[in-house]
């Protein structure tokens, strides 16, 4: 009997052996053989109060003629603080060797764990990860979003890229809840009054998107239509602030996390008190006719300029714009404006303080414009100082080339400036600076005593600061800034010297 078992035995492993070298070939190593997904991103829609958890499934397909190995599955993050996973019956942040036979489909079960309560720095608003699959060679990937603080989501939590009209009828929309309010795409005003109230926090989630509307941008933008109006009231104790929603360490002080506020054509009675606006691609930009008040507030962290006039009309005062990697305040094709007791700071950037111009080339360079206009600018600025890294902190583009006076109404009134290379290029055609637009100013150099330390971004006044004393009385400005009154012989800028 033993004889006749052992073959037996023996020609059954034989036959399984067989069997399982022909399943193995029969896996197709082709990189063109892909898996595909049920979603593209994985949704926990859920806003969480307490500490707890949700579950969601991604489906995944094998449609090809052969079967396949996915080579490893792993979540990106890879440290479990918020997102685990579970690939066919397997448990782990990474997997190995899934199989998935032709024409068939397997699930992958992914589970967050939200605590609310914690500090944004460890839970932010918004959570992402994403699960990655390679399989022969190829990577593809699933997102993951989920929301880990109670917030006030707009236009929606699945609006990544979306712009949203919000209309109330020429009426008012008020933010004004404890719960900051943060912005998930773009959030459109149109027919509406958005007034935000002293101490209200708005995080913008930024990131590239793309749409019809906008083309390739980076994403999160509060945009005002020609009916829709801002104001914002901040106050000195409880200012407004908008920022990126990276709240981590590394990402305080990042520059260009989302987009920024627009106000388009037409867009009258708008008016921002005590405001602070941060780490975004530009602070605010006043489009053609657009009209905006400014008072008492910072614009900073921003990829272009902190404040941008294109044929607008902007009155501003006791305004710090600094760390701007652009010109911090831009005026293009004209406009009316007024800024009185700012500061603008541009260190550490080969851009001007401020650049002031009357033209906008729309087709071809600037040199050789196919298409541009040129429309009037009216500036005046008092009481401001315009220092940085540059051996020049103006720029002036004058299309008339000083033929038309109206087209280019400049004028700096006890001013703090920097300027050289102005002064003779062009063939000199701004010699006369301090005589034509420059009225009672100071031109400062690199060694001059100014800030206190402009490498920690702090503007306020050094004890032998050259912007002491100088300014023009104000009466209609008594404080500055931070409050603080005025004396009868101000100093330039946003901030008064201590006496």
């Amino acid at each position: 009997m033993k004889k006749v078992i052992f073959p037996l035995v023996f020609m059954a492993m034989l036959i399984w052996s067989l069997a399982s070298c022909d399943k193995q070939e029969s896996f197709t190593t082709d990189s063109n053989a892909k898996l595909e997904f049920s979603l593209d991103t994985l949704h926990f829609d859920t806003v969480f109060t307490e500490l707890g958890s949700a579950t969601r499934t991604i489906k995944v397909y094998n449609r090809n003629d052969k079967p396949l190995r996915i080579s490893k599955v792993r979540i990106e993050g890879n440290d479990g603080a918020f997102f685990r996973m579970n690939v066919d019956g397997r448990s782990g942040n990474m997997v190995e060797d899934i199989e998935v036979w032709a024409k068939d489909s397997i699930y992958v079960f992914v589970e967050v764990t939200i605590n609310p309560d914690q500090p944004e720095s460890i839970s932010p608003f918004v959570i992402e990860d994403k699960v990655i699959f390679e399989t022969n060679g190829n990577t593809q990937e699933v997102r993951l979003e989920a929301w880990g603080q109670n917030a006030n989501y707009l236009p929606g939590r699945f609006n990544k890229g979306v712009p949203v009209v919000y209309t109330c009828n020429d009426e008012e929309w008020v933010w004004d809840d404890a719960k900051p309010y943060v912005i998930y795409g773009e959030v459109l005003i149109d027919s509406c009054l958005l007034r935000i109230t002293e101490g209200t926090h708005v995080y913008v989630h930024g990131g590239v998107a793309q749409n019809d509307l906008f083309g390739i941008f980076n994403d999160g933008i509060l945009y005002f239509l020609q009916n829709g109006r801002l104001k914002v009231e901040g106050t000195l104790e409880n200012p407004v602030i908008f920022e990126g929603d990276r709240l981590e360490e590394p990402f305080q002080d990042v520059a260009g996390q989302w987009y920024g506020i627009i106000l388009n054509k037409g867009s009258k009675g708008n008016d921002i008190e005590h405001a602070i606006i941060k780490n975004a691609a530009f602070g605010i930009y006043v489009d053609s006719t657009a009209e905006l008040n400014i008072r008492n507030s910072q614009f900073y962290n921003t990829t272009g300029g902190g404040i941008i006039g294109f044929h607008g009309t902007i009155d501003a005062s006791n305004c710090l714009i600094y760390n701007n990697n652009s010109t911090s305040l831009q005026l293009i094709l004209g406009g009316n404006y007024n800024f009185t007791q700012c500061t603008f700071a541009s260190y550490g950037v080969d851009a001007s303080a401020v650049s002031l111009g009357n033209s906008f080339c729309y087709k071809g360079s600037p040199v050789s414009c196919e298409i541009g206009e040129v429309l009037p600018l009216k500036a005046r600025f008092q009481n401001c100082i315009f220092f940085g890294s540059r051996r020049d902190e103006i720029d002036f583009g004058d299309a008339t080339g000083r033929q038309d006076p109206s087209f280019f109404d400049v004028q700096f009134d006890h001013c703090l400036v920097k300027v050289d290379e102005l002064l003779t290029r062009e063939m000199g055609l701004y010699a006369d600076f301090f005589e034509s637009y420059c009225n009672n100013c100071v031109n400062g150099s690199r060694t001059d005593e100014l800030f206190i330390d402009p490498d920690e971004d702090d503007y306020h006044l050094d004890t032998m600061s050259i912007a002491i004393d100088i300014g023009l009385p104000l009466p209609a400005f008594p404080t500055d800034l931070e409050g603080k009154t005025r004396d009868e012989n101000p100093d330039v800028g946003c901030f008064e010297f201590p006496k």
